[in-house]
């Protein structure tokens, strides 16, 4: 029999109870010892929370969680249950009669496990939503509707609102794996009511009109300021430098926003914070060294039980990305670890893992992998402070602190991942067919990068950019960073590398295929022809500056990987930036041109993207 638990005591629920209705009726009817005795034994076999007095609660690691945060009688309202230790099998809502009604929803993650469904029209009252799996309680949740609402507030970060923020990212950015998933902000992503599980919780209308545009370093932030916000949870983050050649960046003392936790905060609390981050935020807050405690971000295991939606990915050079969904290998799929990641022109993109998105690299100017939000805890006082790395290391409530990733080269580094993401191996050709998608959705976002460039010239005719000089290419303000693409154009370079080198992989690391009886050289040889025939039967199509398509297959992008050392450039034609040769007819259309002394800067740096190497500033 499942237990129920109640949200008052039996002395305070009497009109709810079955026992109570049946004495009432006895009260009211001539006398029968026989009814009441009934009712006795009623009684007895009710749930034993009747008989424990014991209050609605969560007493595992299961929690529910309920949007918005008064929520009205008829209006919408949303449930999410997310769980830590397995996957909860259903959500159920029982009124004040005791009547049960089982809410459709939908599954997402592993780990952490969430449920979510949708209500309207309830009435006024009070309710308990509880949860289930294999037939037994794992948590209750008293509902009410129409009253004056509690704030659903833990003191601080734990386990519980670690796994659902986790939840709420996964949600956030939840659409079909091969949906080319694209936005021109985070602002759409925030304002999509049915994404966004948080939208609207306060009862403010406090997201309307609000700005939000981060460029890849702030965005981990602001989606953690904003969940902050909603939930009522003190934020933390720090001012750091942007290190050498020699060390990575160091940070000073951590700047702790109590702000949240003292009631709802409107728009402005939230709008305050957000300019306080997007000033101290930059490239070099997410790669602080592997072994330092004075950062935002720690390093943790590479992992299913760490990696969880919402952790940071930071590469060596300054890019960030945001883990927001595993979809698990299947008999037909390979398994994919998608994350989001924002530019400087403030579009925010979904992308798979890969070799030519994450890149990792051994060097001493950076602290590269796979982390978490170094979590703020309650001192003795009263106050907060962050946790140190030994404090991490056994804390059951955080991912675990760890150097794993320090002690790994790139190429088992990939190969760990590749793992995780398929642990029953790839066929070579189905690993073949994942890479070549991985790479037409780099080309397809350069593309819009690129379009973007021609949108600001089609405002400003006649207009230059000006060129930073050095290593500032890849990170500066203004124009050049919107609209300039260095980093994105070295990253294409990385990824044709990898498609063009996948069946040296296969040699390598026969492990992460299955091969069927083949030798590692037979299906080497193999994937080389499959190799050449499919880069000639798939294709992408630009835009050129006079509005007309032009088609190329990927055998031409891959053919032209030599000219992307020299396509960054935002002053020169889409033409040129898509490698087209001067005297033919896919140039013919091009009308402008960098300054010459930009080329010959360009010209300097081009040995950086033929080895596929980022200076550090």
């Amino acid at each position: 029999m499942t237990t129920l638990h109640f949200s008052k005591p039996i002395h305070e629920n009497r009109r709810d109870s079955r026992f109570n209705n049946c004495l009432r009726r006895f009260l009211n009817l001539p006398p029968r010892p026989i009814q009441f005795l009934a009712c006795l034994l009623l009684s007895t076999l009710m749930p034993v929370a009747y008989a424990e007095g014991a209050a609605c609660e969560e007493p595992g690691e299961t929690h529910i969680w309920i949007s918005p945060l008064k929520p009205e009688a008829g209006a919408a309202l949303k449930i999410m249950a997310v769980s830590t230790d397995g996957p909860v099998s259903e959500l159920a809502l029982i009124d004040s009669d005791d009547q049960r009604t089982s809410l459709p929803s939908h599954r997402r993650g592993g780990p952490p496990w969430s449920l979510i469904a949708g209500l309207e029209d309830l009435k006024a009252g009070n309710y308990r939503v509880v949860t289930e799996r294999d037939g037994k309680l794992t948590a209750c949740h008293p509902l009410t509707i129409g009253g004056s609402g509690a704030r659903q507030k833990p003191e601080t970060w734990g386990l519980a609102t670690e796994a659902f923020y986790s939840a709420w990212i996964e949600e956030l950015f939840g659409a079909p794996p091969e949906e080319n998933l694209s936005f021109p902000s985070l602002e759409p992503v925030l304002r999509n009511t049915e994404h966004n599980f948080l939208f609207n919780h306060l009862g403010l209308n406090e997201d309307k009109n609000l700005p939000l545009t981060p460029d890849c370093a702030d965005l981990p932030y602001t989606l953690r300021a904003y969940f902050a916000w909603k939930v009522g949870l003190p934020i933390a983050y720090r001012a750091c430098g942007r290190g050498s050649a020699k060390a990575p960046p160091r940070c000073g003392a951590a700047s702790i926003n109590t702000g949240f936790t003292q009631g709802i905060s409107p728009q402005s609390g939230f709008k305050n914070l957000n300019r306080q981050l997007a000033d101290a935020i930059h490239s070099g807050s997410a790669r602080t060294g592997l072994e330092d405690e004075s950062t935002d971000l720690y390093p943790i295991r590479l992992s299913r039980e760490t990696l969880w939606p919402g952790r940071v990915y930071a590469d060596p050079y300054g890019h960030v990305l945001v883990l927001v969904e595993w979809v698990p290998q299947t008999a037909n799929n390979p398994g994919i670890l998608l994350a989001v990641d924002a530019q400087p022109d403030n579009s925010v993109t979904r992308k798979r893992f890969w070799e030519g998105t994450f890149l990792f690299a051994n060097i001493a100017g950076a602290g590269p992998g796979f982390k978490a939000f170094r979590p703020l805890v309650q001192t003795g006082a009263g106050g907060l402070r962050t946790l140190s790395n030994d404090e991490l290391v056994d804390n059951p409530g955080f991912a675990p602190f760890s150097l794993e990733q320090d002690q790994l080269s790139p190429d088992d580094f990939y190969a760990t991942m590749g793992k995780l993401s398929n642990p029953q191996g790839l066929d070579p050709k189905q690993a073949y067919e994942a890479t070549l998608d991985a790479l037409v959705e780099q080309i397809e976002t350069r593309i819009k990068s690129v379009d973007n460039g021609e949108a600001y010239f089609r405002k400003n005719p006649g207009s230059v950019i000006a060129m930073p000089d050095g290593a500032a290419i890849f990170q500066t303000i203004g124009p050049w960073e919107d609209y300039s693409t260095p980093s994105r154009d070295m990253r294409l370079i990385i990824a044709i590398n990898v498609l063009n080198n996948l069946p040296e992989k296969i040699v390598r690391h026969p492990e992460l295929f299955v091969m069927n009886g083949r030798s590692p050289e037979e299906a080497k040889a193999e994937i080389e022809q499959y190799h050449a025939d499919r880069i000639r039967e798939r294709s992408i199509r630009y835009t050129r500056t006079d509005g007309s398509s032009w088609e190329l297959s990927i055998a031409d992008v891959l053919a032209r990987k030599p000219a992307y050392e020299m396509t960054y450039n935002p002053n020169d034609c889409p033409e040129m930036r898509w490698g087209a040769k001067p005297g033919t007819e896919e140039y013919a259309t091009c009308r402008r041109h960098a300054p010459a002394q930009q080329h010959a800067k360009m010209e300097q740096y081009r040995l950086w993207f033929r080895e596929a190497r980022r200076p550090t500033p």
